[in-house]
């Protein structure tokens, strides 16, 4: 399980009021699973909303420093050249005008990203991600995992939108920008991800639910609007 953290306020790198509330009713519904184990990201933001539930539940995280938000690769967007930024939220005009984002790794070939070091930080969380899953006997052969000792466990990671569909897309073997750009974490969301294991001894990824806020629908509260842009460009009362 793949958790995105409770409504940000970014600046102080914590939880808004409503995030605190998100926090608490996805500690209502991950504390009524059996856990094997929780990871955190560092940030500020991750490590207050896992805290919620890990308090719920008598338990510890271990934190990831890979599990961190994928921002730290700062890139030039074509509409502003001169500014570096994250490398997500690209003008859809830009992105969709250039085959290689559609293509597994193509888009570490787009210049911005290769004079970046994108591959750097891309092997970090891959990395990470594998030797984690190892632990628990999935082991990466190529495109798909070798179940060299297969279980039922449950984990559940705290962490940041951007790194959620890194790892989705490594996991799925899906191209990484159309992931940035075609789906939206919401705040507090699990998605769910499970191995299946048709051939004995061969493991594939399935996701089987992503970016679920039914904990927030139970208790009347609609999902944040964090994260998402207007849904029309004149909504003024929308994020611009």
């Amino acid at each position: 399980m793949i958790v995105r953290h409770g409504d940000p306020d970014y600046e102080k790198d914590s939880l808004t009021e409503r995030g605190w509330i998100e926090a608490k009713l996805l500690a209502d519904r991950l504390s009524r699973l059996d856990v094997r184990a929780f990871y955190v990201s560092p940030r500020g933001r991750a490590q207050a909303t896992a805290a919620v539930t890990l308090e719920k539940t008598g338990r510890t995280a271990t934190t990831l420093p890979w599990l961190t938000e994928f921002n730290r690769l700062k890139i030039a967007h074509p509409d502003r050249p001169d500014h570096l930024t994250q490398s997500w939220d690209w003008m859809p005009a830009d992105w969709t005008s250039d085959p290689r984002f559609f293509e597994p790794d193509g888009w570490l070939e787009v210049p911005v990203f290769k004079e970046a070091g994108a591959k750097a930080f891309l092997d970090e969380v891959t990395t990470g991600l594998d030797a984690l899953l190892k632990d628990f006997g999935y082991e990466r052969d190529g495109y798909l995992y070798r179940a060299v000792s297969p279980n039922n466990d449950t984990i559940v990671l705290f962490c940041h939108f951007g790194v959620e569909t890194v790892m989705l897309s490594h996991l799925l073997n899906l191209p990484l920008m159309p992931l940035w750009h075609g789906t939206n974490a919401l705040t507090t969301s699990v998605t769910t991800v499970v191995t299946e294991e048709r051939q004995q001894g061969i493991a594939y990824f399935r996701m089987i639910g992503f970016s679920d806020t039914s904990h927030l629908y139970a208790k009347g509260m609609e999902p944040s609007f964090s994260g998402r842009f207007r849904e029309c460009f004149t909504n003024d009362w929308e994020r611009a």
